[in-house]
């Protein structure tokens, strides 16, 4: 009797219980998945000026980032949802299938066009491998185990986030921009045969849903359509144009139903017991605001070491490396310690305070600042974020039923990477602002306002994620599944 059929009134099922060599092998398993889809979220950004020099239309350059975030993003409810009805196995099946479609796809791709095309289905596929991650680790390790696996996690997807850059420059450099894809087959094709293997093994939680078909056209419509407007906003049209004032308009008409949707719908796809929860509504917002300014920061930063700092490209990707390192050995530090104390917001509360100060002291010194003083303030900026990774995921799988883990995590991936995307074309827009503004100034003093305005905007966002974390309930970690 499979999931579809089983009785509603069954809340668990009989499961067997996993070893602990079963478990640690279901989440290495994972981390594969993880990997490429954080990985291929930045991985192609060194590339693009030798893809438009082979495909030409370099207007259309910035929509091989854009419509992979987009797709990634609108995608990422549909798979929690989805893994919550048919289990997790049959939901990274499908997100590998429309990854190594995709990927197939831009590696042939004659036009820009249809690598444009490929990049939406590359990103269909991406939205659902990091957070059904999140969720396979929900069903193997109990809550108050969890969070030292989640440092496992959140090293693999850091790291790939914050290799992507320099990997896809050195294969558009010394291959061809179109080895960035064909090296994700074979990673598509080991994942794909591990996890089918592995995740046999998994126990399943779910019982019978009904998927929001309406809802989930809801949310895609909006999430597309304010997306576009904000990418396209000040770029392609003035932000006053008839195109950016019908999206917008488009965005909010269709997220106002989607609301609606929310509150009438049998069974909604963001069950509304998960927005009444007072504690997932804290985790979300710390995961989102925090992890938002992160992102931002990460691809900026960049751009400001060798703007203001004059680094060359390699330099300044080294000197991030300081800030994956320790927000990596931060994150899996305080997991341990997550586990051991009541008073578990403490270390976190304290780091994320420091990692305020850190960036708010980059937005008031971002003239003349030494190379060494930026290190540190970067080393304490990944210290002090680190704690909040494991503590937002692990609280929000504390909270919510079995039965719920996929939709839950689905939720808050999807606000993580709404917000962030469109914290980063505030980003893009607050630097062209600056440059309008300055054109009658030298190159610096534009480059100087406009970095000052992300650096302050990020602090405000970390802001906002302590706000969060300090009303976010302590509630005692469960010790079982």
């Amino acid at each position: 009797m499979d999931a579809a059929t089983r009785p509603a009134s069954t809340d668990l099922y009989a499961q067997k219980t996993l070893s602990h060599r079963d478990a640690r092998l279901i989440i290495l398993a994972m981390m594969l998945p993880v990997f490429m889809g954080s990985l291929d979220s930045t991985i192609l950004a060194t590339a693009l000026p030798a893809i438009g020099r082979d495909l030409g239309h370099i207007s259309d350059l910035p929509w091989l980032i854009t419509t992979y975030l987009i797709a990634a993003t609108a995608s990422t409810p549909l798979y929690g949802k989805i893994s919550d009805i048919r289990g997790r196995r049959f939901t990274t099946m499908i997100a590998l299938s429309a990854y190594l479609a995709g990927s197939l796809t831009c590696a042939l791709a004659p036009s820009m066009a249809v690598l444009i095309l490929g990049r939406i289905i590359h990103g269909i596929g991406g939205g659902g491998l990091t957070s059904t991650g999140m969720v396979v680790l929900g069903d193997v390790a109990a809550p108050k185990e969890r969070a030292r696996y989640y440092a496992y996690y959140s090293i693999v997807y850091t790291t790939a986030g914050a290799c992507g850059p320099a990997l896809g420059g050195f294969l558009s450099d010394h291959l061809h921009w179109t080895a960035i894809f064909w090296f994700n087959i074979p990673l598509g094709v080991t994942a794909f045969l591990f996890t089918t293997s592995v995740l046999r093994r998994l126990p399943r939680y779910d019982r019978p849903h009904r998927l929001d078909v309406l809802g989930a056209v809801l949310i895609v419509t909006a999430t597309v359509g304010f997306m576009l407007a904000i990418t396209s906003g000040g770029v392609r049209y003035p932000w006053t144009s008839p195109a950016i004032l019908g999206l917008l308009g488009f965005s909010a008409l269709s997220g106002a139903l989607f609301v609606i949707r929310l509150m009438t719908a049998p069974e909604p796809l963001i069950p509304i017991a998960i927005l009444k929860d007072p504690i997932a509504c804290c985790a979300i917002a710390a995961n989102s605001f925090g992890w938002g300014g992160i992102i931002g920061l990460n691809i900026f930063l960049p751009i400001y070491l060798q703007w203001v700092l004059g680094m060359s490209a390699t330099a300044a990707g080294l000197s991030l490396m300081v800030l994956m390192a320790t927000l990596n050995a931060s994150a899996g530090f305080s997991a341990q310690l997550l586990v051991r104390h009541r008073r578990y917001k403490i270390v976190p509360l304290i780091g994320l305070a420091l990692a305020i100060v850190s960036v708010a002291t980059l937005a008031v010194e971002v003239e003349g600042l030494a190379t060494w003083k930026f290190e540190l303030l970067i080393a304490v900026l990944g210290t002090g974020f680190g704690p909040i990774a494991p503590l937002s995921t692990t609280s929000l799988q504390n909270t919510v039923a079995l039965h719920q883990f996929g939709t839950a995590i689905g939720t808050m991936t999807f606000t993580r990477s709404l917000y962030a995307t469109v914290l980063v074309a505030v980003f893009g827009a607050l630097v062209n602002a600056a440059a309008t503004q300055g054109a009658a100034s030298t190159a610096s003093h534009v480059d100087l306002s406009g970095f000052q305005l992300i650096f302050a905007a990020a602090a405000i966002s970390l802001t906002v994620a302590f706000v969060a974390i300090v009303l976010l309930e302590e509630k005692p970690f469960r010790t079982g599944v």
